[in-house]
């Protein structure tokens, strides 16, 4: 199940993330940088800098990995 919220992730049962990975959600900006705890599946732990840990759905959700540069 998809809404207007949150596109389809485009990288739907492809994981590219890894845990320690730094990412924003795409549209909850308010958030802030989160890192990756694990991911399982679709199923993406994610602690975010303003609202501690979240279940992430990956088939739902493309979470936006930020450059460690």
């Amino acid at each position: 199940m998809t809404s207007d919220r949150y596109p389809p992730s485009p990288h739907r049962g492809v994981n590219t993330l890894v845990p320690g990975a730094l990412v924003r959600h795409p549209t909850e900006t308010d958030w802030g940088t989160g890192q990756v705890q694990s991911v399982i599946g679709n199923r993406i732990t994610v602690n975010f800098e303003h609202v501690g840990k979240q279940l992430i759905n990956g088939d739902v959700i493309a979470l936006v990995p930020l450059d460690e540069a």
